[in-house]
């Protein structure tokens, strides 16, 4: 709390100052104004009727005290709370005696006091507005305390002074409660303001070092605002440019052209002294405000995403070579061995190893095939559980095996949008995988259905009961080439990723449920579908 009020203080200090300037003049002007009355009037008046003598002198007085307040309000600022506490005692005490000569609280002087004490909370920012109170009512009641006692006046005037005594606490109150809420506000706007600068100094940091240019256009077409990066895409080297025509004629135009679309729209362009091909994305203003064009350069893009494909291309190669000459050596060292050994059954063996090593090969060039049309994407619907059906049919006609370990929980009418090939390769490997990990009981693979609440995405989940994947393993499990068997190419899992991700959808490894668990994510075609389970 403490800290607050400093941080409070520091910014409002130099402006305490200001307010009590202007009610040291307040002052000067009532003092010069009673003084004026008294010596320039020559009729009677009701101020000073009861004691026209000590009236004139307490004007000339407090006329005089007025004038050496402001000046040392004016030369000498120390000492604030000093200050305003003996201007503000002075104040109560001249006009105290103004009210005792004019004849009393009923003279109507009272609400001059009333006006010190309001001021003074507002100056003083609610400080010691309580005690400044207390004096005045002290005042009020000596002053009618002398005026019974000695000039025997009426008693009944008493009464009349304590509801002014009550007035004067109850606007002291007021006054400084309305102070606090100023100085609260006062504060806020403080804090509003340092928050309001850094945040733009943060902003314009930012905006400086974007890789994409910022241009602020206001209705006329002048550039309000531009980053270094918008100057060096554009080729402007005017640093004092304001129209957009001098930065881009063709953004000017199309800036002209788009402006009352209120739609945010793009362009790409050439740069007129750059040369480099750019996009320019046009955002409406916002309430009458400025617009803005955010400027990209196309070719930078382009040359990043070439960088990216000849990176993983270079990876992609190494591991390729890699895989190919393992097998190849195996079939040169084969060969060397066949034209030595003599017939018999080491001739079978190194026939065989020939064979194996070139049907690997055959594989890892069809998968690498396969990876490379990708692309080619032919997408339809799909219904899950029928295709699931047909698979299993087909396993069990080609001899694959496991067809009765797979479990199969999907709901009818599930319908997905996928090209029925990819989605063939990518279940096969999965179903493999599961199959060759799990256990030689039914139901040892799981393939279910789970959809998303309140999204339209179905989860195709491949569980097996089988010893799961190694926690050293899972983040490579996707990786080319990566693979924990001798005859695996290890292209299956990440050709499979591969065309999911072509067709929109999404595959991920989850944890052990015990055995591996992946799911498959993709969007659904069926918002309703019906529930229904088959195991096979």
């Amino acid at each position: 709390m403490a800290g607050t009020h400093a941080a409070t203080n520091a910014p409002q200090a130099p402006s305490l100052w200001r307010p009590l300037g202007y009610f040291s003049v307040y002052r000067l002007v009532v003092a010069g104004f009673f003084l004026g009355a008294v010596t320039l009037s020559d009729r009677p008046l009701v101020f000073g009727a009861q004691n026209p003598r000590l009236f004139l002198w307490v004007c000339v007085s407090y006329f005089l005290l007025s004038i050496a307040l402001l000046a040392v309000q004016t030369r000498w600022r120390r000492g604030f709370g000093a200050q305003l506490t003996a201007q503000v005692l002075i104040d109560l005490t001249c006009l105290t005696l103004l009210l005792y000569a004019s004849g009393g609280a009923k003279s109507g002087m009272a609400m001059m006091l009333l006006v010190v004490l309001v001021g003074a909370a507002l100056v003083g920012q609610g400080r010691m507005v309580l005690f400044y109170a207390a004096a005045a009512s002290l005042l009020l009641l000596a002053e009618q305390a002398y005026r019974v006692t000695t000039l025997r006046g009426d008693t009944g005037d008493l009464f009349f002074t304590g509801l002014t005594c009550i007035g004067l606490f109850g606007a002291a109150i007021g006054a400084r409660l309305l102070a606090n809420r100023m100085l609260a506000n006062e504060a806020l706007a403080h804090r509003r303001g340092v928050e309001l600068a850094d945040q733009m100094q943060i902003n314009e940091r930012v905006i400086r070092d974007m890789q994409d240019g910022v241009l602020v256009i206001d209705a006329a077409g002048r550039v309000r605002q531009c980053n270094p990066r918008a100057r060096t895409l554009l080729g402007c080297t005017d640093a004092f440019a304001e129209s957009l025509g001098e930065y881009s004629p063709t953004l000017a135009e199309q800036f002209g052209v788009r402006q009352g679309r209120g739609i945010e729209s793009e362009l790409v362009m050439q740069a007129p002294w750059t040369g480099r091909v750019l996009r320019a994305r046009f955002l409406p203003p916002r309430e009458g405000g400025n617009s803005l064009i955010f400027i990209e350069d196309v070719g930078r893009q382009q040359q990043e995403a070439r960088q990216v494909k000849l990176a993983a291309l270079g990876r992609l190669t190494a591991n390729l070579a890699h895989e190919i000459r393992n097998p190849l050596a195996a079939i040169s060292h084969a060969a060397e061995l066949l034209t030595d050994e003599p017939p018999g059954q080491g001739v079978k063996r190194l026939t065989r190893i020939i064979i194996d090593n070139a049907q690997r090969l055959n594989r890892l060039i069809s998968e690498v095939v396969e990876l490379g049309r990708r692309d080619r994407v032919n997408p339809e619907d799909i219904d899950l559980r029928d295709f699931f059906l047909r698979l299993i049919d087909e396993r069990s006609l080609q001899d694959c095996g496991g067809a009765e370990r797979i479990a199969i929980d999907i709901p009818a009418a599930t319908q997905v949008r996928f090209d029925r090939g990819h989605l063939h390769r990518v279940v096969s490997n999965l179903l493999d995988n599961a199959l060759r990990h799990a256990s030689p009981s039914p139901g040892a693979v799981r393939v279910e259905i789970e959809r998303n609440p309140g999204q339209d995405r179905l989860g195709l989940h491949f569980s097996d009961d089988g010893a799961g994947i190694d926690e050293t393993e899972r983040d490579r499990i996707f990786e080319p080439f990566f693979t924990t068997q001798a005859s695996g190419t290890g292209l299956g899992l990440y050709i499979a990723r591969e065309l999911c991700e072509a067709n929109g959808a999404r595959l991920f490894l989850l944890e052990n449920a015990p055995g591996a668990h992946f799911c498959l994510s993709f969007a659904s075609t069926s918002p309703e579908p019906k529930k229904d389970s088959e195991e096979k």
